[in-house]
């Protein structure tokens, strides 16, 4: 015998490699189609004046989608957005600080003073100001 493998043994040895990831990604597929049809044939779908009531942006939920959006429910949106990635930096750099040294906190120092400005100059024009 040689010592090559035959292409036979070697893709059936590749495919045994990848088999248990391509169960898992059966069965999660499988469990995802289960709980869509399982909620879609077990939801009750009797709407009441509730669930048809304007929500968050302040129209009718099967309305006309051609008119006017307030920009104000945008500029909430940006800001949360702008806030919320704050504070997504604020985890990392306070696991690391004591490795970062000074520069890594005076770096930061910066970084929200930079927003916090931002925060007051949005808050003096009235952006978070809701009539």
């Amino acid at each position: 015998m040689s010592e090559l493998q035959s292409p036979l043994l070697a893709s059936s040895e590749f495919l045994g490699n990848y088999l248990p990831i391509m169960v898992f990604l059966a069965i999660a597929a499988g469990l995802g189609i289960a709980m869509l049809a399982g909620s879609w044939f077990a939801g009750k779908r009797r709407p009441d004046a509730n669930k048809l009531a304007p929500y968050e942006c302040g129209f009718d939920a099967f309305d006309d989608a051609r008119h006017k959006f307030d920009v104000r429910f945008y500029l909430v949106a940006i800001l949360f957005i702008i806030f919320d990635l704050e504070i997504a930096f604020l985890f990392p750099w306070a696991v690391t600080l004591g490795d970062i040294g000074l520069y890594g906190f005076w770096s930061m120092v910066i970084f929200l003073a930079v927003l916090t400005i931002g925060f007051i100059y949005e808050w003096r024009k009235g952006a978070l100001d809701w009539e």
